[in-house]
């Protein structure tokens, strides 16, 4: 429990019909009390008016009063409904403030609440998913991790990794009931599961994380290859001017859409090109710097002028001192299929996909929005899934690989004090995302991501 009272503006900033005032803390009643001039009972809705220390009207509303531990953060909270304008709310807010309690920070309640065992640390992170969700079907994920969905998965695979790790060591330290850990099918069956249960809940956050987090996806090419002309087709509306004049688009634009429920960020970018103009060198440089931190990259080329997508691959993507990182996915957009005798189609070549269409008549267009679903194997509907992030991937991928890595060095060497310690280590990874194993730098960076007010 703190012994501080924090207090926030809990909605968001601007004009509305209503805005909260939320304050958590051992004197979060106290100071509720003192401006209402109410008798705060628990749980119920007092009608009351809102008073600054001289006892002054600032306005009239709604006080609640949720007691620890039945309350969102398990401390005392207190929160005061007034009418939604920023200055009232900045008045009441100061208020408080002048009673004792202090501004919150960014995710403190919720943290609060982490810390004080209401939630764990998924959950956590879910009610900023949720609040910052793009697409409908990320807020129904990020709802199903807050109700615990993705927590009791992992709790499971918890569950079952300790179970096979006390197994394992009770066999270590008391070696004269001489277990053979090769022949013995419980091993193996435990084994065999948890390694399917992995799989089970990797695919589910993988598609979690792509409906929450969404991809970023760069376009590239030469100038007037028709990079503005396909962004324009992907978002479904003008939002870069396209001409024939060759560097038009001279800085980055970006733009947000959806595909069947998979937030996509979409960025143009300027034309790939030397220059001698300073403008344009510096929307370039740009330019690589998006396409160094893209998740997939459309390179577009003029396919009405280069019939050779290869060498232009070559002449444009692996030169020398091309600052492109090469472990970044490369789809060829082969454009301008409306002025060749070439129709829409999908084909590789040099271990690239190859879309040809042409992005000012839309001929082609569909094919590009399949297969950038399929390219990362993205699943419309996602029934029954929850939110997550590259963080719980990550750790999740470390605890498999803790895990696999066990399991052969006991099928290859026999070797059960290394696939305990392994289990242990795989353990840690997987407590990682729900919290049960987190430092306190892991914690302030994941709270400071949140709204203050939550």
């Amino acid at each position: 429990m703190h012994q501080e009272t924090i207090v926030a503006i809990a909605t968001a900033s601007g004009h509305g019909g209503i805005g909260i005032i939320r304050l958590s803390g051992p004197s979060a009643r106290s100071i509720g009390e003192t401006i209402t001039a109410v008798t705060l009972a628990p749980r119920y809705a007092h009608f009351c008016r809102l008073r600054d220390s001289t006892g002054s009207v600032l306005d009239s509303g709604i006080s609640l009063f949720f007691p620890a531990p039945n309350s969102f953060t398990g401390e005392d909270v207190v929160e005061l409904q007034a009418h939604g304008g920023p200055i009232i709310l900045d008045l009441l807010l100061r208020e408080t403030c002048k009673h004792g309690a202090r501004q919150a920070l960014p995710g403190e309640f919720s943290q609060r609440a982490y810390l004080n065992n209401k939630i764990d640390l998924a959950q956590a992170e879910a009610i900023a998913d949720l609040i910052n969700s793009t697409t409908e079907q990320a807020a129904l994920n990020a709802s199903r991790s807050l109700q615990g969905v993705f927590s009791k998965k992992i709790e499971l695979l918890i569950r079952h990794v300790t179970r096979l790790r006390v197994y394992v060591e009770a066999a270590i330290d008391f070696p004269e009931e001489e277990i053979d850990f090769l022949q013995n099918s419980q091993v193996s069956q435990q084994l065999h599961t948890i390694s399917e249960q992995f799989e089970a809940v990797m695919g589910e956050a993988k598609q979690g994380a792509l409906v929450q987090e969404g991809m970023k996806l760069v376009i590239a090419g030469r100038p007037n290859a028709g990079k503005s002309s396909l962004l324009n087709a992907l978002s479904g509306q003008d939002t870069a001017i396209v001409t024939a004049i060759e560097g038009t688009t001279r800085d980055v634009l970006r733009q947000h859409i959806q595909i069947d429920g998979l937030p996509i960020h979409i960025v143009d970018t300027a034309g790939l090109r030397d220059s001698d103009d300073v403008i344009e060198q510096e929307g370039i440089r740009r330019a690589w710097a998006e396409i160094d931190s893209a998740d997939r990259i459309l390179l577009v080329v003029d396919g009405s002028a280069h019939s050779d997508v290869s060498a232009v691959l070559s002449g444009l993507w692996q030169e020398e001192n091309s600052p492109l990182r090469r472990d970044i996915p490369v789809t060829i957009i082969k454009n301008k299929c409306d002025l060749t005798s070439d129709g829409p189609d999908i084909a590789l070549a040099s271990d690239n996909t190859v879309i040809n269409l042409s992005a000012k008549s839309g001929a082609g267009i569909d094919l590009l929005r399949t297969h950038l679903k399929t390219c990362i194997g993205y699943t419309e509907g996602g029934q029954g899934s929850f939110s997550a992030r590259r963080r719980h991937l990550q750790s999740l991928e470390d605890a498999k690989n803790l895990f696999l890595n066990g399991q052969k060095q006991l099928l290859e060497s026999g070797a059960g004090e290394l696939l305990a310690e392994d289990l242990r280590l795989c353990q840690n990874s997987l407590g990682d995302i729900t919290g049960a194993v987190s430092s306190d730098e892991l914690l302030g960076v994941i709270f400071s991501s949140f709204c203050i007010g939550k």
